[in-house]
């Protein structure tokens, strides 16, 4: 308790100064004084479950079990300062709580094994989120997924939580997959080849509470009918049928640029065409974002906080000239390309379209 409790000796201010910042927000490590006086050299490293700071724990080549138990010869510092020493620790900083590491050093070069497997490790391993997301990547546009896939994206659980982001008009029934900032409007956005009665219909999303990524928008769905889904299809651009799928120049997916995507019509996104071509003509230099959309989102999450924050966020969009509404909400881990997928009851009648961003058992 000795140690929790020591206040840490700062560096003299040039020495601050000169220190590289390996990672950013690192925390506290808990490292021998014989590593920072260097009498030693770095031998073991081991992150302890609900220990000091980061968890990390560093001991010297030198030190003795004597030595490590006298909490006067142990010093709480930046793990930034220990990879000053060693950077190798750099590369295992993220690996869980609980590992036991052996730092070694030989004519193949530095490395640590794993006390536990005596696995050597030689690379640096990734963040979680890092993994996660490569992950997600590969899980992405596929042309089918199973049902009870999508009803584990909008039933609620720990993880998830169903959150009403607003109602889209559809005058026309065309619906559009895009990026509202980068795409909608232009030859890049993707209007999709089945119809559905003109009307204006409710968008759910799914927010995953991730330990590792935050609040994300794992799914968004626009609710056409309330019939339930029984089965469904992968959403394809206009002019193309299901059995063009894999065919060279056929894509399903929408791609993100901004981290927004967006439902809306098609004549909802003439109008935004138009209607931003007059702005940026008034504004030459602005940015659509920063100096349009933020002020509306701001609204929007001091609205809504619960499910909200600078990284994830919903819209419901009124157009300044009709009064039409689009809504727009954040694309998961952010900018890549995505595909809808319409959902259909016992009949196969269209009653929802849902596009997927994130598999939440990643997260």
């Amino acid at each position: 308790m000795g140690l929790f409790n020591k206040k840490r000796e700062e560096p003299p201010a040039e020495k601050q100064q000169e220190m590289k910042v390996y990672i950013q927000g690192a925390g506290g490590t808990i490292v021998s004084k014989s590593i920072l006086n260097g009498t030693s050299r770095l031998k073991w490293l081991f992150r302890q479950e609900g220990g000091h700071g980061n968890g990390w724990i560093a001991f010297g080549d030198t030190d003795t079990q004597e030595y490590v138990n006298d909490v006067k010869n142990m010093e709480i510092v930046d793990f930034n300062t220990l990879a000053n020493i060693e950077p190798a620790v750099a590369d295992v900083f993220y690996m869980p709580m609980g590992s036991d590491l052996e730092f070694r050093s030989d004519k193949t070069g530095t490395y640590f094994v794993d006390t536990r497997t005596g696995k050597e490790i030689r690379e640096p391993v990734k963040h979680p989120a890092q993994i996660a997301f490569e992950k997600n990547l590969k899980f992405l546009n596929k042309d089918i997924y199973p049902a009870d896939f999508f009803r584990m994206l909008f039933t609620e659980s720990p993880k998830i939580k169903v959150v009403r982001a607003g109602e889209a008009d559809l005058p026309t029934g065309e619906v559009v997959l895009a990026d509202p900032i980068a795409y909608l409007g232009t030859r890049y956005e993707t209007v999709l080849q089945k119809k559905i009665p003109a009307g204006s219909y409710p968008v759910e999303l799914s927010v995953c509470l991730s330990p590792i990524a935050g609040l994300r928008v794992a799914a968004a769905r626009l609710l056409i009918r309330e019939n339930p889904a029984v089965s469904y299809e992968i959403a394809m651009p206009k002019g193309k049928e299901r059995e063009d799928l894999g065919m060279p120049g056929v894509f399903t997916f929408f791609g993100v640029d901004a981290g927004l995507a967006c439902f809306a019509d098609s004549r909802l996104s003439e109008e935004n065409r138009t209607f931003f071509e007059q702005w940026e003509k008034e504004n030459p230099g602005k940015n659509k974002y920063l100096d349009y959309f933020a002020a509306f989102f701001q609204e929007s999450r001091e609205a809504h906080p619960e499910f909200q924050n600078q990284g994830t966020g919903f819209l419901e969009w009124k157009l300044p000239k009709s009064g039409k509404r689009a809504v727009l909400f954040t694309s998961g881990m952010g900018d890549g390309v995505y595909s809808g997928y319409w959902g259909m009851d016992a009949e196969g009648e269209i009653v929802s379209l849902t596009v997927i961003f994130m598999n939440p058992e990643y997260f």
